[in-house]
């Protein structure tokens, strides 16, 4: 990299001498590190072990998935959106389709509303699950990170029982859902959650009380609530610094004005914080589940509009109507009214917002997404600042950033 795109200067001359006359050294983290959680290259000035200066450099992972999105169709983007924040897919299915929808004016059952909502939250804890997996990793818990890829196990199965893929599912589309949900669905959904409080039982069992990881978290990362929103953070990291703002509760979608549930908060700002926050978050998540499979609605799946939603395949088998909507939808797409639409929700890392604009055609003139992690990362430097390279360790674990949500 040459000086003038380097986030600060590195040449010899420009490192200052400490007051005993050593030179403060700069250390290159990055981007393949794998406390860096994905492909992040971040600078630091270093004094002793003590971090002077911290700038976190971006673009490795370079998808252009904004641009992309404006040479494909409507119906077509939905696979982007699954690429932009890879741990959770589904959320961004969800702010994508209820954008696009704004457009069409599509009115959406309540089943498919109700299964939006069971499926944006097993999304939660997935996601959850690899961060409080991973970042335990980062500080030697090993255990734990077995303990939560074992429930993501099972939740992949589930989210592949009901698309057919593991990860990149997109199963939630514009005008409802791509597919009826399997038969058994229900079944194997309560059986996972059914056990699920107990196994956070046994990660805070391992975690909550441990000596070494309360060292390690408690006090480190701390962040005012002013400067948190200052930076544009959103989400776990907010409501870890004692403000309880959700989207879900102050501008319900998706029919979650019918779910209960709290908003975990803590007062402290710091890694132990975004800890206890994010495991009772799961636990608010398994209840919005059950309450979604006791009342999940009777009723269709998918909007009744032909003119944007893929007919059922059983109806292509007999109706030939049903067989050209689906040949003229796939081959041509189909074409949203001049305008433009943004939905926002909130993703397991915070607010994600979906800006649409449409020409009258049947590709998007525009997608720009409002992605929580590109904000969480802003607030990296200055959490680094004046605290040992270990404690790094823990903070950028704290944060949950995923790179795909910033490099889009």
């Amino acid at each position: 990299m040459s000086d003038a795109a380097s986030p600060f200067d590195l040449s010899s001359e420009a490192q200052p001498e400490t007051a005993g006359g050593a030179r403060r050294m700069v250390l290159n983290m990055g981007p393949q590190h794998p406390s860096t959680h994905g492909v992040l290259r971040v600078l630091i000035e270093l004094e002793g072990e003590t971090i002077t200066k911290a700038a976190p450099d971006i673009g490795y992972l370079h998808t252009g998935i904004e641009k992309q999105c404006e040479a494909l169709t409507w119906h077509q983007a939905v696979t982007l959106t699954d690429r932009v924040d890879y741990l959770a897919n589904l959320s961004n299915n969800l702010g994508y389709a209820l954008a696009v929808e704004k457009l069409l004016r599509l009115e959406i059952p309540p089943k498919a509303q109700w299964m939006r909502v069971l499926l944006a939250e097993l999304t939660r804890i997935n996601s959850h699950l690899v961060w409080l997996g991973t970042s335990a990793m980062d500080l030697g818990a090993m255990t734990v990170f077995f303990y939560c890829f074992r429930e993501r196990e099972n939740l992949l199965k589930i989210f592949e029982m009901f698309s057919g893929q593991r990860m990149m599912t997109s199963y939630i589309r514009p005008g409802g859902l791509a597919l009826e949900p399997p038969r058994g669905w229900d079944k194997a959904v309560r059986d996972f959650i059914g056990g699920f409080p107990e196994k956070v039982d046994e990660y805070e069992a391992l975690l909550s009380k441990n000596p070494i990881f309360l060292n390690r978290t408690r006090g480190v990362g701390y962040l005012s609530l002013d400067e948190l929103m200052e930076y544009g953070v959103t989400g776990p990291l907010l409501r870890a610094a004692g403000l309880a703002w959700d989207i879900r509760k102050a501008e319900p979608y998706s029919s979650y004005e019918k779910f209960e549930f709290d908003i975990p908060t803590r007062p402290e700002g710091d890694v132990y914080a975004r800890y206890q926050v994010r495991v009772e978050e799961m636990r608010q998540s398994a209840r919005i589940v059950n309450q979604a499979l006791d009342g999940m609605p009777e009723g269709p799946y998918q909007a009744d509009a032909p003119h944007a939603v893929l007919p059922e395949r059983e109806k292509m088998k007999t109706e030939m109507e049903a067989l050209i909507y689906h040949f003229k939808l796939v081959y041509e797409g189909y074409r949203t009214p001049p305008g433009e639409a943004y939905q926002v929700i909130e993703s397991p890392r915070g607010e994600l917002g979906y800006y649409v604009v449409s020409d009258g055609s049947a590709k998007p003139c525009r997608v720009y997404m409002r992605t929580p992690s590109f904000g969480t990362l802003q607030a990296l430097a200055p959490m680094f600042e004046g605290r040992l390279i270990a404690d790094a360790i823990a903070c950028m674990g704290s944060l949950d950033f995923v790179l795909g949500d910033v490099d889009r």
